[in-house]
């Protein structure tokens, strides 16, 4: 983005971007916002091992991701950024990040690009120095001036250690100020994927809600992204939220229409994972427990990813937060001690039963 560019849209979007990031906090803590979907996951069952043969205080939950070592294979995924609640809302997030060594997504920072003065509001290395950290930008900005420098940017003004391109064609045409141009993006995420890679930033792809398609994963793969979120339905629907935010009766009404749109999170995870065998995956979108991320993880993803749990609790204190990863990953030893796993190569081994 030209300097000229970016000075364009600091004064005509910074007070709507600002004012659009405070309206997404509101309506997702205060409005009925789920998808009338569900995420797929309670078609499937463990089978009960009654004598599992392991001690639980040994199940080792670990991953390695990026080359970085992480205690839990729970993703504190995208949420918010650019306010001064969201401020509070990360560095809360972050720290409990930090004590529970998870990674963590901020939400997207186009608005710490455009508006640097907004850049602290997304700025959580002086509370969470070692966490793996997501910076995140919305992929059809690069059909809208956004380049290369200004992802680099993104990831440096953040202190991240990749970079999320998310893909949300059904939220833009539902907003007002929305972009709506998503011809030729592929190449130019690609271009974004090949060049980041060579300066060791990773680049990971997420929908927001509405799921992965075969198609999409495969052409993401080919691109050269590092991983696939694939952010399926059966959780907050942002067709719902721009619901709340239209304008008028039409916009209204037009949005109310896709709250049963998507491919739900499950479906997902299995069509990108036979679409795409070699690209990592993360699984989100409605997993309500540590139990649904067992079962991500089994039907082949890396990561389960989280947003809502963690939301109100942030904006109370760490310590909440806190206790919201101790619960998840409470379900998720008792989940691998009960299926028979030790660790998760022995959990994405186990067999799921498809009710």
């Amino acid at each position: 983005m030209t300097d000229e560019r970016r000075a364009e849209v600091s004064a005509r979007e910074g007070h709507q971007l600002e004012t659009r990031k405070a309206d997404h906090i509101r309506i997702n803590l205060d409005e009925n916002v789920a998808s009338r979907l569900t995420s797929g996951l309670e078609r499937y069952r463990f089978m009960h091992q009654a004598l599992p043969e392991i001690d639980a205080r040994e199940i080792d939950m670990g991953v390695t991701l990026f080359g970085r070592r992480l205690g839990a294979p729970l993703l504190i995924s995208c949420m918010t950024g650019g306010t001064e609640q969201a401020r509070t809302i990360n560095r809360n997030l972050a720290i409990a990040a930090q004590q529970a060594r998870i990674p963590m997504g901020l939400g997207s920072t186009r608005a710490a690009v455009v508006r640097p003065e907004l850049a602290d509001t997304f700025q959580v290395r002086d509370v969470a120095p070692d966490i793996l950290l997501f910076a995140n930008i919305g992929a059809v900005q690069l059909n809208y001036g956004f380049n290369i420098d200004d992802c680099r940017r993104a990831v440096a003004l953040t202190g991240a250690d990749a970079l999320v391109l998310h893909l949300n064609p059904l939220q833009e045409i539902l907003q007002p100020e929305g972009d709506v141009n998503w011809g030729g993006l592929l190449e130019r995420i690609e271009r974004v994927a090949r060049a980041l890679q060579a300066d060791g930033i990773p680049v990971i792809a997420k929908e927001v809600g509405w799921g992965i398609s075969p198609r999409v994963a495969r052409d993401l793969a080919n691109a050269g992204v590092a991983a696939i979120d694939v952010a399926g339905a059966g959780g907050t629907s942002w067709s719902q939220v721009e619901m709340f935010r239209a304008r008028n009766d039409v916009q209204r009404r037009i949005a109310e229409a896709f709250v049963d749109w998507g491919i739900p999170t499950a479906d997902s995870i299995r069509y990108v994972r036979e679409a795409a065998p070699d690209v990592v995956i993360f699984a989100s979108g409605g997993l309500k427990n540590g139990v649904d991320g067992a079962k991500c993880l089994a039907l082949g993803a890396t990561l389960f990813g989280m947003a809502r749990p963690f939301l109100r609790a942030a904006t109370i204190s760490p310590e909440a937060v806190g206790d919201e990863i101790a619960v998840i990953l409470g379900q998720l030893r008792a989940a691998m001690l009960c299926a028979g796993a030790r660790d998760l190569v022995a959990l994405r081994k186990v067999e799921l039963i498809r009710m």
